[in-house]
């Protein structure tokens, strides 16, 4: 395969193994990447994107701000980041040739916010959508994940609501719940963390919103903190996974019948066809009631709990 141009673009090393473990090439990243190209852009387009990338023989790296010989044409957004105090440029992959040229910089994963880039400068806007990230317990079966979801599916159901399934691209799923304008980021966090505890109440016995991972006891994880400036594997996104899976939606009906590696940068887009199958399953936007956002405010949240927890079990210890 070698190099070769598309979309304008000059690309290289198409032959090299795109990681240890993918057996795929760098090439066939880009074939899939353009193949789904529209209906993966539809999911970036207008959000900060970060990218895992990954060279020979390093270790795969997430990369937020874009590097100087980033060209021109590509769309940005500057935002200032709290925790490192600094400006970063963000990348706005609004177009195909936009995805293609990460791709051919060995990016191999697209998380993107779940704020719009004109939301997330000043934080003026809330979030398009919720949502729950299941993951199954250490060593357990992918049923596990299925009957959690399930849950999620059911809590919301109770109030009105419906979400969008898709696999993560590793070992579970993310549960997209699509909202109305006008949602603040406390509120639409706070919803979060009540769905995942109205969910856990239903089957407390396999679902858990612990944060702490030894205090779950071998059950799946409802995890409720992709809020506010927090990101998310795009749908279609290859992951940096044995065998390159990728974020694939599937229907309700089928959850059950799936694993996550039937979907891969080989498969996948054979799998689609014509389709966009995270187009067809999203419901429309919708209201939070407000009794799931009052019942939110007076859940801790989960990683400051956790923080705190921490630092109390080690005093704990010390003083042992």
């Amino acid at each position: 395969m070698g190099d070769g141009v598309r979309d304008g673009l000059k690309l290289s090393s198409l032959d090299s193994p795109l990681f240890d473990g993918s057996g795929a090439s760098k090439g066939e990243l880009i074939d899939y990447l353009e193949a789904v190209g529209e209906r993966m852009v539809r999911g970036l387009r207008g959000r900060p994107l970060s990218v895992v990338r990954v060279r020979p023989g390093q270790e795969p790296f997430m990369q937020k701000n874009l590097p100087k010989y980033t060209p021109e044409w590509v769309s940005r957004v500057t935002v200032w980041a709290g925790s490192s105090k600094r400006e970063v440029s963000y990348a706005l992959c609004d177009d195909v040739r936009t995805l293609l040229w990460f791709g051919n910089q060995r990016a191999v994963e697209y998380h993107v916010t779940l704020l719009l880039a004109e939301n997330l400068v000043d934080y003026s806007g809330g979030p398009t959508h919720l949502v729950l990230d299941i993951d199954p317990a250490p060593d357990q079966p992918f049923q596990q994940v299925v009957a959690a979801a399930e849950l999620i599916r059911q809590a919301l159901a109770a109030d009105g609501l419906a979400g969008a399934v898709k696999t993560s691209g590793s070992k579970g799923v993310h549960i997209f719940v699509p909202v109305e304008p006008g949602v603040s980021i406390d509120d639409a966090a706070a919803a979060t963390r009540a769905i995942a505890a109205r969910a856990e109440r239903l089957d407390p016995a396999l679902a858990t919103t612990a944060f702490i991972r030894e205090d779950r006891g071998g059950k799946v994880f409802l995890d409720s903190t992709r809020a506010g400036g927090a990101t998310v594997a795009a749908a279609y996104s290859p992951r940096i996974r044995p065998g390159a899976t990728v974020s694939f939606p599937v229907s309700w009906a089928d959850l059950p019948d799936i694993h996550p590696r039937d979907f891969t940068i080989r498969t996948a887009a054979k799998q689609l066809g014509d389709r966009d199958p995270w187009a067809e399953f999203m419901p429309a936007p919708q209201a939070l009631p407000a009794d799931l956002i009052a019942e939110g405010h007076t859940i801790p949240v989960a990683r400051v709990q956790a923080m705190h927890e921490g630092k109390r079990r080690a005093r704990a210890r010390r003083d042992s």
